[in-house]
């Protein structure tokens, strides 16, 4: 509705440079610049590299944004910017520029959590959110369990990875069966024409010495070196890898266990509505595994369209209206972009 506020969202945590422009659920725009080519030949993302990247796109990704908006700067009531966590040097490019906007426009503005924010975009595509709902959040950086009784006030963390995350690991075995990086799409695509019940690799954190100590955390270290030691038997032996089939059963491993460990936590709180965020989440097998499961349970899964799973401004504008909307005061001027900001706060 018109009358809904105006909200600019700004990303620059990692790689991508996105400035979205949102209308209470309505996107009006969904700028995005990406710097991941730059970092392919690394195998990763290097933070320097990112950091001048993110210099280079942020004004024209801005004027994009407001372009496909059809709005002005001055239209603009609020702007959101991640303020962490993230990679320190790139933050301190999107928070550097939402206050120079801020200060040249004399609007309010709202340092907001990166996480937080990929439960928020989910809003853009299925509307409010219902309160509880346990968000499970999959990324190259973080695998966490939240229960979101109020998104606006604060999450409350149920587990995260204790060692490598979901999206880690897929690079890692990706650059192991030599497929390119970022690694999610290309075992997605190869694990469409191999078995997932070829290799029993393991399910870590399932046992019920680790599930009573660490119940919804994940680790997926172990089986990052289960496959690695798997293909390296094959190739001492001479035989070839059969990538699809090693894709497939990696992809099995990982997305057992985190919608095992989220279903579980949706059980257990009495929560109806589990939301899926994050990179990873634009995994097909992910997807289709979560509903399928759910469904039995009477659980409702909702995941954004892929697009709006991966980092964007979309996501920050989306949670900073949220905050508008909840009458949430804005952020200080000198606010901090902080790399280690905690699940549970939503905006500084």
């Amino acid at each position: 509705m018109a009358d809904e506020p105006l909200i600019l969202g700004i990303e620059t945590s990692c790689d991508e440079t996105g400035v979205g422009v949102v209308r209470g659920h309505t996107l009006l725009a969904d700028a995005l610049a990406s710097s991941v080519e730059q970092h392919a030949r690394f195998g990763g993302v290097v933070p320097e590299v990112a950091s001048r990247a993110h210099l280079e796109a942020i004004v024209p990704t801005m004027e994009r944004a407001l372009t496909e908006a059809g709005v002005t700067i001055a239209d603009i009531d609020a702007i959101a910017v991640t303020a962490g966590p993230g990679l320190a040097g790139a933050l301190l490019v999107g928070v550097a520029a939402a206050k120079g906007y801020a200060v040249a426009a004399e609007k309010p503005i709202y340092g907001v959590n990166h996480l937080a924010a990929h439960v928020a975009v989910d809003t853009l595509e299925h509307g409010p959110l219902p309160e509880p709902a346990v968000a499970l959040l999959v990324s190259g950086g973080h695998s966490s369990l939240l229960l979101i009784d109020d998104l606006a006030r604060g999450v409350t963390p149920l587990g995260a990875t204790i060692d490598d995350a979901a999206g880690e690991a897929f690079d890692k075995i990706a650059r192991l069966l030599g497929l390119p990086f970022p690694g999610g799409p290309y075992i997605d695509r190869e694990a469409r024409a191999g078995d997932p019940a070829a290799i029993a690799f393991p399910r870590g954190l399932t046992a019920a010495k680790d599930l009573a100590r660490h119940r919804y955390d994940f680790s997926f270290s172990g089986l990052k070196t289960a496959v690695a030691r798997w293909v390296e038997a094959r190739q001492r032996a001479g035989e070839p890898v059969p990538v699809a089939d090693v894709a497939a059963s990696f992809q099995e491993a990982v997305c057992d266990v985190l919608v095992g460990k989220a279903l579980d936590a949706c059980r257990s709180n009495g929560v109806e509505t589990l939301v899926i965020g994050g990179g990873v989440a634009a995994n097909s097998r992910l997807r289709a595994m979560a509903e399928q499961r759910a469904a039995r349970q009477g659980i409702r899964v909702r995941v954004p369209r892929p697009g709006l799973c991966t980092d964007n401004g979309a996501m920050v504008a989306a949670l900073g209206s949220h905050l508008v909307a909840a009458g949430v005061a804005p952020s200080r001027l000198d606010l901090p972009a902080d790399s280690a900001m905690p699940l549970t706060t939503v905006s500084v």
